[in-house]
């Protein structure tokens, strides 16, 4: 097998993640999409259940059969995967909202390790926009970046906070953080 280095771009909703993700993947590195967004658009198209905003804990369960699948396919890869979130925000979603982080999760985040450098966007109002797949107002955007903070940090992960600026700065900043 290859030596991947698998690395965790986070943040709350809105922060400007995935723009930054796509930006490394023009540059040529390997990315992994979000799951969350992703299983909304594919919920909604077929009009299944597993929605956030109905029943968050069978769209965590996809989120995480999601998270596992992508990161066992980016060990193969031998060079710099880029995540859009990863298994331990699952948990920070939850505490979020005040649910319990089952066993299993938990099991997922110790054992699905990432590099231990995690990159994290901080909310940002000036870019935050609500969609159809991002329903969170800012507010609640910045309770859930706090808990994916917190349950990083619980996970042993260094956390480095990107700048609010354009997205050449950010990618500029990320690069030279992950030398």
């Amino acid at each position: 097998m290859s030596r991947s280095r698998l690395v965790i771009v986070t943040g709350g909703p809105g922060t400007g993640k995935t723009t930054l993700v796509d930006e490394l993947h023009r540059a040529g590195f390997g990315t992994s999409e979000e799951a969350g967004r992703a299983i909304v658009r594919h919920q909604v198209l077929v009009g299944g259940p597993a929605l956030p905003w109905s029943d968050p804990d069978l769209f965590d369960e996809l989120v995480l059969a999601w998270g596992m699948r992508a990161h066992a396919a980016a060990r193969t890869t031998g060079g710099t995967v880029f995540f859009d979130h990863g298994i331990p925000c699952i948990a920070g979603y939850k505490q979020a909202r005040g649910a319990v982080v089952p066993p299993h999760l938990d099991a997922a985040a110790a054992r699905f390790r990432y590099d231990p450098l995690v990159l994290v966007a901080p909310p940002w109002r000036e870019i935050y926009r609500r969609d159809s797949e991002r329903w969170e107002t800012f507010e609640h955007a910045e309770r859930i970046h706090a808990a994916i903070v917190e349950v990083h940090k619980g996970y042993g992960y260094d956390l480095v906070e990107l700048p609010r600026t354009d997205v050449a700065d950010r990618l500029r900043f990320a690069l030279d953080r992950i030398e």
